[in-house]
Formats: structure tokens, sequence, C-alpha cells
């Protein structure tokens, strides 16, 4: 094998190892147990991915610029608590707002992605105005939004307990499919992601909002020369961060019938280690929605494939930690080559 040829299969390898190590899992799996090729299996993996997806966009927002998010989890759980308090059904006993009247399905949801948007603004602006690193500013917004979220759930008279009995339009938006009953039935959660997904790439290679995120992340001071408003843009990139994890939050509530103020707990990390693994950078500046969602699905792979062959959940663990070290190893090395 000719030294021209060797490079072409290492660039091959080096630039699509996200996909070449999501393929080998799956084959991996399959040659233990057949039967997890099947069509039911691969929908409930794309099921319980869609939310965590919508989470790891949002988070590579951030991740792109630079920073990182950590009030992403307790957000997601902020939001879910909103919208599950104010859509459950009339004839449920332990109502957390008994004489709440059945609101529009859409205006909770605007509500709770709003709490989301705004917890991100609050972000963006600690980082961009007060000059407080993003792991500083995020960790402190993770607390305090966990604190907020726990006294609005402990109101009389729900008094901390488990928030169930949702409304049947709103569970269908988390459990429900399109098209004839069967295997072959798409789940609006997943259409739901997929349409996010698609408009997060858009943003991101059509905008000149991913552009200035891109520059902002590759280098802050010549971006700033630029001419690029790095505040503004940062308010605007954590925002939209924020709107899109209280989307996730409110989708998770759907899909589990419930909330309580501790859903979302360490979200955060599984997403900021999909954005890793999936080729987003961690010095900034590079980073793709398909190599996210690929995270994404690994991670699921993982989770679902590995349980469903009975391989012990501590084992699971280290396998996830495992990956993940190895991504970021790759990731530096990529990093300190092009230096």
């Amino acid at each position: 094998m000719s030294s021209t040829t060797q490079k072409q299969i290492q660039g091959f390898v080096t630039q699509n190892a996200i996909y070449i190590v999501l393929v080998v899992l799956i084959i991996g799996i399959a040659l233990y147990d057949t039967h997890f090729l099947s069509i039911t299996t691969l929908r409930d993996i794309l099921l319980q991915s869609s939310t965590r997806a919508i989470i790891a966009l949002g988070a590579a927002f951030v991740l792109i610029t630079g920073g990182t998010d950590l009030s992403a989890g307790r957000v997601v759980g902020l939001t879910a608590v909103i919208s599950a308090s104010m859509l459950q059904a009339q004839d449920y006993p332990r109502r957390f707002f008994p004489d709440l009247p059945d609101l529009p399905l859409l205006v909770p949801i605007l509500i709770a992605i709003a709490a989301g948007v705004l917890v991100g603004l609050i972000n963006g602006i600690i980082v961009s105005r007060f000059s407080v690193p993003p792991f500083i500013a995020t960790l402190g917004t993770m607390v305090i939004v966990y604190g907020v979220n726990s006294i609005y759930f402990d109101m009389e008279p729900n008094q901390s307990q488990p928030i169930g009995g949702l409304r049947q339009d709103f569970g269908h938006l988390g459990t429900g499919f399109i098209g004839p009953s069967g295997p072959y039935s798409v789940p609006y959660i997943v259409i739901i992601a997929i349409a996010v997904a698609f408009l997060v790439w858009v943003v991101f290679n059509k905008t000149r909002l991913g552009k200035n995120m891109y520059a902002i992340g590759g280098n802050i001071q010549a971006a700033t020369v630029s001419g690029i408003n790095v505040a503004w843009n940062l308010m605007i990139i954590y925002a939209i961060a924020g709107g899109l994890y209280g989307l996730g939050g409110v989708l998770e509530s759907a899909r589990t019938g419930g909330a309580t103020n501790n859903y979302g707990n360490m979200y955060e990390l599984d997403a900021i280690a999909a954005c890793v693994v999936g080729g987003v950078s961690t010095s900034g500046g590079i980073g793709t929605v398909p190599g996210v969602l690929a995270g994404v699905l690994i991670f699921g792979v993982i989770n679902y494939g590995l349980t469903f062959i009975g391989v012990n959940p501590y084992w699971q663990l280290i396998i996830k930690g495992l990956i993940i070290v190895a991504a970021v190893a790759f990731d530096i090395r990529k990093y300190l080559a092009k230096k």
C-alpha cells in the first residue's frame, strides 16, 4: 500500500471517525443479538434520543463559541415542571393549580420555553457584559435555577409531590405517533427533533449569526477586530440555547407523563459529552449538526443497546467514560496538530 493511499485512508478515518464508531457499535450489538436491528428497536432508540438531541444542539451553540453551559439540565427541569404544572387534566385529584382552566396547549409550552430563553439570556449577559467565564457563570445559574424550581415545586398545594395526571393532548405530543399503527409509525417527538435539527443546521450554515458564532469560537479577538458585536451575538446564542433546553424539558415532561424538580439532572453533561464525541471542539470554532446528532445516537445505542443485551449498567458508565476521554484526546491532538 502506497503512502498516498495510507494518507487517504487515515484522512477518511479521521474525518468520519464518529460515524465509523456508530456503525461498529450497531454491528457489534447486532452480532450478539440480531433482534437489535428491528424497526421497533430503532424507533425506541430515536424516541429516547429525541429530547437529548434537542438539548445537545442547544449546548453545541455555546460550545462552538468556546464556552460551556452547565445550566442546561436544570433549565430542562424548570421547564418540565412549568409545562406539566399547567397542563394537568381537570379531573386529576391533585392538581398543581386547582382552579386553573384548560389552557390552549401552546400557551404553557411557550411560557416554559420563554423561561428557558430568559435563563439563557441571563447567562449571555453575565458572560458577555461582566466577562465572567462561562463555566462559572452557568455554574451559578445552574444552582439558582434549581433553587427557583424547587421553591416553585414546593408551592401549596403541591408541596414537592411529583406532578402527574397530564392532559391527553400534551401526553400525545411526547408519546403519540404519526402514520398507521405498527412498527413503521413515526413518533411526533422524533419529527419535532428532526425539524429542530434542520433549523439549527440552517442557523449554523446559512445565517450571519452562525458565521459570527464560528468566528467568535475560532478567535474572539479577531472577531472583535473584524467588527462583530461579540457581546450581542453571545447573548442571542445563549438565549437560543436556553430556548432549546426549554423545548427539551417540555417534550421530556410529555414523554414521561410527569415532572419533578429533579428532572434534567446531569443532562448537561450528557449533552456536552454527545457534542464532544460528535466532533464539537472543546476549543471552540468547530462543530456540525450531523456530528452532534451522531454523538447523541452513539450514547443512545450504548444506553439502549447494552441494556438490550444485558450488560451491567456500571459497565455502561465505564464504556461511556472511555469514549468521552478518547474523543476529547482525539480533539486535542487535532487542535495541536493544526497549531
